[in-house]
């Protein structure tokens, strides 16, 4: 043990020592290091992998001496138990260590098996050689416990379960381990009499020891007077236990499962008319009733099968590479101008002559071999729209030539353009914001006062020195970042200023406009971009690779609301805008050399849209908040809904039976207070004489 002891101190003191000769740049394995309690684990090599050997090596650490070999490119990719698989991919490549054997407790005369609760305790290292040169390695200290959950052998008959409506499908949720008697456990089925005896008096009760189906509150023969309601017994349920809230249905009439596939509507109005008209954020539809989509941004990714919204603009950018690129929807496809009739898409095909703005070079060598391919690097899609529905939809698709290694850049963008309006470029007069407008930014402080409110735009390995930007757009949530090297000996002062500096050049602005044609010269059009510094305490002094209250992360909240409308179109506009920044510690990391590398910092910016109601609610009178009779949401009794069967809302029966039903009630009514009254005993009896 003090051996075990010793080795491990020295292993660790070997991981925190820098290691010379290795240079900014060079392949390394990230994580370097991983402690490994499961059969498998992953790890990421960072650099080209073309021409490298991966080899496993067991038994990394020297018995006598506790340090750790020297490690020799030397090997396989399976030794013994282990197995090593590497999933090559653009600039990094995915490295799995697998432990195949059983973690199963040996029985007797037994292989294959654990013959210790701690089955597994080695120390691995993984090379990644280039001819006889070492470029990296990886160290894992493996400590893996057997199963200890099941000591049987496993049986291949299928478990038959139980229909639930009839039989409970646990009828002992008590009974915990297989094969002996769990205390207080009285349902458990290896509790012997003898065993029982021992907590006679003392075994669960209700549903948790065995009582999976008991009798309910309503039921007409329960005897119980515990939770009874003072309408009890004269309105009970009479029925059998099969048929319980803990088991059965109430009630068992006919159903039918809808048959809806993705992308359609569930109902249709009338037999070849689908809806008389769009309104603003309604799925344009095709003539199949399927969602006409276009490739959208959704949480960062790309969502190919996106549905594309009435009267709300887009332009979004995909990435693609040659292996995985798919085309989206054909453009023969016809569209439902929104009062029955389908219109056909007037596409033209141009090629694009400067590939270099969608087209960027991989790190890696090519690996797939394919052939070059004619691919849409572009498409811009002009909807003509006329009051509630669309007149005529204009496709421009830009092609070019894809090959194997590249990476495109596509992009997509929709454009509604109004009918009444003499230019083509014409949007709709409405001077709110729509969804996927640019918001607008301005600079009061300047001479110039055109600002910008921007994000990061991921490109290339994510470093924040190339990184593109891309500008915030209105009622969409966005998150991205890049990654900042930091070097060891990174004076903490400095870099909270570099961070700072790097993510308050996303926001080159001190006003946001509240609508699109915000006047420049007019304040009242614009709101103040509220800034909350970071909160960083003082602190004794920097130590060597740690640094906190790190300002990694930029919040942009954006508070907006809908003020009205226009032609039947929302008007929203911002109200408020908040910068705020989150802190972290950043702690320097590296493998078993750390002399001459970089670590990794990622920061990153979050954009969040606020939707509040444009005047604030109506508070509560006093007599609202003492006073709950009339309140349907906090009293059991809700007189307001006495007549709840009679209106629209109820959709149990038929309106015209609850109709026939209510006006006959009412009747009876009025004939018993008819005939009850001293007037219509006195006609009855001039009428008898």
């Amino acid at each position: 043990m003090a051996a075990a002891g010793l080795g491990v101190l020295l292993l660790l003191l070997l991981l925190a020592a820098p290691c010379a000769g290795q240079r900014h740049g060079e392949p390394v394995f990230q994580p370097s290091f991983i402690h490994m309690s499961g059969l498998r684990v992953n790890s990421f090599f960072l650099g080209d992998s073309s021409g490298v050997n991966f080899y496993i090596v067991v038994g990394a650490i020297d018995k006598d001496t506790g340090n750790v070999r020297v490690p020799i490119c030397s090997g396989s990719e399976r030794v013994g138990d282990w197995d090593l698989s590497v999933t090559p991919d653009v600039g990094a490549s995915k490295v799995t260590v697998t432990f195949t054997r059983s973690l199963q407790l040996c029985l007797s005369n037994a292989t294959d098996c654990c013959t210790a609760p701690l089955c597994v305790v080695e120390t691995l290292q993984v090379l990644a050689c280039s001819g006889s040169v070492m470029l990296a390695h990886l160290l894992i200290q493996a400590e893996i416990y057997a199963n200890s959950s099941f000591t049987g052998n496993v049986s291949e008959d299928m478990s038959v379960i139980p229909n639930q409506v009839f039989q409970p499908l646990g009828s002992c949720p008590c009974d915990l381990t297989d094969g002996a008697c769990d205390v207080r456990c009285c349902c458990d089925p290896e509790c012997t009499p003898d065993l029982k005896q021992l907590f006679d008096g003392l075994c669960f009760s209700g549903v948790f020891g065995g009582d999976v189906n008991p009798p309910f509150d309503q039921l007409c023969s329960t005897q119980t007077t515990e939770y009874t309601p003072d309408w009890f017994p004269l309105l009970c349920v009479q029925s059998s236990l099969n048929n319980t809230p803990f088991l059965g249905y109430f009630y068992d009439g006919s159903i039918s499962a809808p048959r809806v596939p993705p992308f359609r509507i569930p109902v249709q109005a009338s037999p070849g008319k689908l809806f008389t008209g769009y309104r603003p954020g309604d799925p344009i539809m095709t003539e199949d009733d399927e969602y006409f989509t276009i490739p959208q941004s959704l949480a960062g990714h790309c969502v190919r099968n996106a549905p594309v919204a009435y009267l709300q603009d887009l332009d979004v950018k995909c990435l693609s590479e040659a292996a995985s690129y798919k085309e989206g929807l054909p453009h023969d496809v016809r569209i439902n101008s929104g009062t029955g009739d389908f219109i056909q898409q007037n596409v033209i095909y141009r090629t694009v002559t400067d590939v270099g703005k969608f087209i960027t070079k991989s790190e890696g060598l090519p690996t797939a071999g394919l052939p070059c391919q004619k691919v849409t690097f572009a498409e811009h899609y002009a909807f003509i729209w006329e009051d509630d529905n669309i007149e005529g939809v204009n496709v421009t698709v830009f092609l070019g030539s894809l090959c194997d290694g590249e990476t495109l850049t596509q992009r997509f963008t929709a454009e509604f353009v109004s009918l009444r309006s003499d230019s083509a470029t014409e949007v709709p007069k409405n001077p709110g914001y729509r969804v996927g407008n640019v918001v607008r930014a301005a600079n009061m402080n300047a001479s110039d006062t055109a600002g910008s409110l921007r994000i990061w735009q991921p490109a290339g390995r994510g470093l924040c020195t190339s990184a593109a930007h891309t500008p915030v757009v209105f009622g969409v949530d966005s998150f991205s970042g890049c990654i900042l090297e930091v070097d060891v000996n990174e004076n903490c002062s400095l870099l909270r200023g570099n961070v700072t500096e790097k993510l308050n050049s996303l926001i080159q602005a001190t006003h946001v406009g509240k609508r699109r044609n915000s006047n420049d010269s007019n304040l009242n059009d614009w709101v103040k971009i509220i800034r909350l510094d970071p909160n960083i305490s003082a602190s004794p002094g920097d130590l060597k690779g740690i640094c906190p209250d790190v300002p990694a992360s930029l919040n942009i909240r954006i508070i907006f609301a809908a003020v009205g409308a226009v032609q039947g179109i929302p008007r929203e506009e911002i109200l408020a805008v908040q910068i705020s920044y989150s802190t972290v510690i950043w702690q320097f990391q590296c493998s078993l050399s750390c002399e001459n590398t970089a670590s990794l910092l990622p920061i990153t910016a979050a954009v969040q849209f606020i939707r509040v109601p444009a005047q604030p609610p109506v508070p509560m009178t006093r007599f609202q908040i003492n006073y709950t009779e009339f309140d349907c949401e906090r009293n059991d009794v809700c007189w307001p809904q006495l007549l709840y069967p009679l209106t629209r809302f109820y959709t149990g029966e038929p309106y015209s039976r609850r109709l026939a039903a209510g006006l006959a009630l009412a009747f009876l009514a009025v004939l018993a207070a008819v005939m009850g009254s001293p007037c219509f005993s006195q006609v009855w009896e001039k009428f008898s004489v």
